[in-house]
């Protein structure tokens, strides 16, 4: 009875260790299996949908479609990580509206696109927003009241930033959609029935400062159709920023030379003169101070994107100062580093070798540290700096949104 007790339990425990062994190699199995579906999601996430590819284009005439003629078929790539096409939009009245990131008019309306697709959202409106610019014709002098130009990437921050509560369509590769419908300015709005038949084409409103019209002109096109009438007004004129085609990327180099036809010098400055342009009492302009030497790998790298930067706002009340931190005798070494980065601002090298008194000039509480960055109002009020590289995005939005600046005309 012993030797039988015993072996049933020697069996029983080898059954109870196989058990155990079988559970634990299907719950391995399933964490694995579990392990590499994550993977998997993340190797999606991870890869692009759409690789945007911008390209010059020939130079064509551009005709606007006319009234009464079908909505011209799409497959563009949005926001959303999604390609949309015509199809897809089964509404009763559909707004397909051209529209931009950088042009200040698009950016005026932005607010009022928003309110039209709420106060529509349950009247069987749709509204499409296409972005028609090519990324490689919009000029750095075209971006003075934006921090953002009109990329793919870019267009999905603007749509993150304002909130879009509507698609938000690339065709800036080959702009082939945008050539059917033909939107002469930003924004430009197409308005179809429920048969896809062009029955507006034109603005949103007549007056494009924020806050003083509510997109009347589109909203009266879309009642009416809503109500099975045509619009008593069907077309109106659209005043906005002109098309950025692919031909017009051209300009990229007669900018860029004419830019670099500009004479570069650098000035020596004392402790005096530095405390002047923290004072910024001779400008009534935003100043963007940089701090930097050409022994400094970081502030090499990101100076070209200062000169960018200055481009960029050159013509509003902005203005971007250079100043070097290299000793005295490397003036002619400062001088070719600025001439071979076309840096033709207001450039200029601290006359001693003192360092931590140009540290204590500049600002106590800097520790010293290479690059160092401020921006500076009028009367010398400065609201933002940083030590090290900067966050351009983040520098130029600090930019454009200041009074001084602004998003409109």
């Amino acid at each position: 009875m012993t030797n039988f007790y015993k072996f049933f339990k020697l069996k029983l425990s080898a059954s109870f260790i196989c058990s155990c062994l079988i559970m634990f190699t299907i719950i391995s199995c399933k964490e694995k299996r579990k392990d590499i579906q994550e993977m998997e999601k993340v190797a999606v996430a991870d890869t692009p949908f759409f690789k945007p590819n911008p390209q010059f284009i020939e130079k064509v005439e551009v005709n606007k479609l006319e009234l009464g003629q079908p909505a011209p078929d799409f497959n563009l790539p949005g926001i959303d990580g999604k390609f949309h096409n015509l199809a897809e939009y089964t509404s009763e009245v559909l707004v397909i509206l051209f529209t931009c990131n950088h042009c200040p008019t698009a950016q005026a309306y932005e607010d009022r696109v928003i309110a039209f697709v709420d106060d529509y959202s349950d009247k069987d409106v749709q509204l499409v927003a296409i972005s028609p610019n090519s990324p490689i014709a919009v000029q750095l002098e075209e971006l003075g009241y934006t921090d953002l130009s009109d990329s793919f990437e870019e267009m999905k921050i603007r749509a993150e930033d304002k909130k879009y509560n509507f698609p938000y369509l690339y065709d800036g590769d080959t702009q082939s959609v945008s050539l059917k419908y033909g939107p002469v300015a930003t924004p430009h709005a197409f308005v179809f029935d429920k048969d896809r038949i062009l029955q507006y084409v034109g603005r949103l409103d007549s007056i494009e400062k924020p806050g003083s019209a509510n997109a009347e002109d589109l909203r009266l096109a879309v009642d009416a159709l809503l109500q099975g009438k045509n619009p008593e007004v069907s077309i109106t004129k659209t005043f906005g920023c002109s098309t950025k085609w692919g031909w017009k990327s051209q300009n990229h180099e007669r900018l860029d030379a004419a830019w670099a036809e500009n004479p570069v010098e650098v000035l020596q400055v004392n402790n005096e003169k530095i405390k002047d342009i923290l004072a910024n009492d001779d400008s009534n302009k935003l100043r963007l101070l940089n701090i930097w030497a050409t022994w400094c790998g970081p502030c090499r790298i990101e100076y070209p994107e200062f000169i960018n930067v200055h481009r960029m706002y050159k013509e509003r009340d902005f203005e971007f100062v250079s100043l070097s931190a290299d000793k005295p005798s490397s003036e002619d070494k400062v001088l070719e580093f600025l001439e071979s980065r076309n840096s033709s601002v207001k450039n200029y090298i601290y006359a001693s070798e003192d360092k931590y008194a140009l540290i204590e000039a500049i600002d106590p509480h800097w520790n010293g540290a290479l690059p160092y960055t401020l921006l500076i109002e009028p009367g010398g009020n400065i609201i933002w700096t940083h030590q090290g590289e900067v966050d351009f995005a983040q520098l130029k939005k600090k930019i454009v949104e200041h009074k001084l600046i602004g998003r409109y005309f």
